[in-house]
This record gives C-alpha cells, sequence and structure tokens, in this order.
C-alpha cells in the first residue's frame, strides 16, 4: 500500500510550525502524524506528489489517525475524524492524542525494580520501555497513561501525572512537575512546571518556571526562570495574532506560547497569554515580548542571515548534531519571503 499524505490545503493554517516542516511531521501525542500512519498500516508514505506513486492513496496531511478510524480515513468515509485546523489545536487535542497513541505501541508495565525504586499510582497504565531511567519519582497515571521512551531518564523528585509522554531519549531534570497532557519530544530537556504543552524535539526547559497551553518547535531553548500565560485575568476567550493588523482568532480560554523552530528566549522571559514567536527568534529585552513576533528576530531588530546559521549550528552541537544544507536552503529561502 502506498499512502499520499497532502498539505497542499492545511499548511498555511499550522504556521508557524510549518514553515520550516510538512504537516505530517508536526507531533501530536506521542508520534508524528506520519509516524501513526506509518505504524498504522506499514504502508510506505509519501509527501511529495511528485515522489508518490499513480495508485497512491491521498490524504489530507492534518486528519489525526487512530487505530479506530484510520480504514474509514483511507477509504474516505470517515465521519467523526479529529484534524489540526489551527496550531492551538496541537495542544488542544494533544491529551486525546496520547491515549489513542498508547494503542499503537506495547511497551511493558514496570518491574519489580521500577516499581521499587518510585511510587506509582494506578501502575498499570503507566509503560517504561526498559532502557528508560526511572528513580525515586512519584508517577500518576489514575487520570491517564504515562509513557517513558527509550532512553528517557526523569530524574529524581520527579512529579508526572497523565497522560503524558516522555519520548526517546528526553531527559525531565530533577524536581519537575509535569500535568496531564503533556508531551515531551525526543531529545528534549524538562524541567520546571509544565502542563498540557507539546515539546517537537531536541528543544530545552531544563529550569524552574511555568509552561502551559502551549507548542514548542524544535531546536528552541528556554532560558531559567521562563514563564506564560495561558488564561487572561478575566478568564475570557483569548485570541491569537499572526501580524500587526490581524484581528486575531479566538482559541479558547487556555491558550499560551507558540514558538517555531529555532527560536530561544532570555532567563526569566514572561510571555503573554496567546503569544505566537516565529522561526529563529532570539527574544530577549526589559518589556514583555510581542503578542506576535515574526520570523528572524534578534531582540526587535533583523536576525543577520549568516549569524542566524551560526547560532543555530551552536545550538545542535550541544545536542550532538550539526545544522544540514537543507536546513539553510530552507531557511534561506524563509528568510527572503520575509
Amino acid at each position: 500500500m502506498n499512502i499520499f499524505l497532502d498539505d497542499t490545503l492545511c499548511r498555511k493554517k499550522l504556521y508557524p510550525f510549518t514553515y520550516t516542516r510538512h504537516v505530517s511531521d508536526i507531533r501530536v501525542g506521542i508520534f508524528t502524524i506520519k509516524e501513526k500512519w506509518a505504524l498504522l498500516t506499514q504502508a510506505a508514505i509519501f509527501t511529495n506528489a511528485a515522489m508518490a506513486p499513480k495508485d497512491a492513496i491521498q490524504v489530507d496531511a492534518n486528519l489525526l489517525p487512530t487505530a479506530k478510524n484510520f480504514l474509514s480515513i483511507l477509504h474516505g468515509i470517515a465521519s467523526d475524524v479529529k484534524c489540526l485546523n489551527n496550531p492551538w489545536d496541537i495542544y488542544q487535542l494533544n491529551d486525546w492524542a496520547i491515549r489513542e497513541d498508547m494503542h499503537l505501541i506495547n511497551p511493558p508495565n514496570p518491574g519489580a525494580d521500577m516499581l521499587a525504586a518510585n511510587q506509582f499510582i494506578n501502575p498499570q497504565q503507566v509503560f517504561i520501555e526498559d532502557s528508560a531511567q526511572v528513580n525515586f519519582c512519584l508517577i500518576n497515571a489514575s487520570a491517564g497513561p504515562v509513557y517513558i521512551g527509550k532512553n528517557a531518564a526523569v530524574m529524581e523528585g520527579c512529579m508526572l501525572r497523565g497522560p503524558i509522554a516522555i519520548c526517546d531519549n528526553a531527559l525531565v531534570k530533577m524536581g519537575a512537575k509535569i500535568y496531564g497532557g503533556t508531551t515531551i519530544g525526543p531529545n528534549c530537556v524538562a524541567g520546571g512546571e509544565i502542563k498540557n504543552a507539546v515539546f517537537f524535539a531536541h528543544s530545552n526547559k531544563a529550569h524552574d518556571g511555568y509552561l502551559g497551553d502551549s507548542v514548542i518547535g524544535e531546536c528552541c531553548n528556554l532560558g531559567a526562570g521562563t514563564s506564560n500565560s495561558n488564561v487572561k485575568n478575566n478568564a475570557s476567550a483569548v485570541k491569537y495574532f499572526s501580524g500587526k493588523n490581524d484581528a486575531g482568532i479566538v482559541a479558547g480560554t487556555k491558550a499560551g506560547l507558540l514558538m517555531g523552530d529555532y527560536s530561544r528566549c532570555a532567563i526569566n522571559t514572561s510571555f503573554n497569554t496567546g503569544t505566537i514567536v516565529g522561526v529563529c527568534c532570539n527574544i530577549f529585552g526589559n518589556e514583555m515580548p510581542a503578542k506576535y513576533s515574526g520570523n528572524f528576530l534578534w531582540g526587535k531588530e533583523r536576525y543577520i542571515f549568516e549569524k542566524a546559521i551560526a547560532d543555530i549550528d551552536n545550538w545542535k552541537k550541544l545536542k550532538g548534531g550539526q545544522i544540514t544544507e537543507n536546513e539553510i536552503s530552507l531557511l534561506k529561502q524563509l528568510y527572503h519571503q520575509q
């Protein structure tokens, strides 16, 4: 079977995250959309129309397949399928998506040594890969499952309340408090207090501070003490804005930070309710950041492209990688579109 995931009609709706990735590479739950399709079907998955075989089944890339509905989606008869129409749908659907993704894997429950080294509530809903390291933690799965991936490490004193996904090679720092609806993506570092938030991959929130109802892209770094507001003081509806003259779109009463790939912020940064930060921004200064920051900003100035690329490469080297020619080409194209 061949499947072509088409994001032609939905890509622009999911900025800033789809400036730098195909819609199917968005992580919601444990897996990206593309990974979900691969696990469900064992099919060859294509995201480029020019590369897809003529017999490939075309599917809108923003649809979220599950074990219950994927066959209906493939036959074009699904009537009750969740999808990503806005970037905030990622965190709003993440609780549900973690629960659904648990049907796609078969990790073990905690063994005797793991049970002895930690305190569990409802351990039947805790799933820890054999290579993960978890010690002296409190893990409560009474409200939803907790998944801890391969080679992940959850350090001493952490409190986890499901549904949560700690993905492969992620690190949760000592004393972290992580609430339901949260995904810590592959090779991410998490600390402080996190609630209903999604980290894609290779990003850091290593220190104290609150992050709630938010999505953090790849290769991002939140400085120590960074926090965001996710609820207005009058509890009214929150709007996200995508430009200075934009009327905004209501996202609900809880809306936090949406940060695009390769962006960073200084220590003690405070983000307002419903804030969007674009791709490759370095946020710092004495004032609260604007509710919308475009791409390639150094404070309030234009980020020099060569400097931006060098800084990204430095950050990637901290994670054992380096920037690729494909990334540079994509970012150069985006830079000159601004």
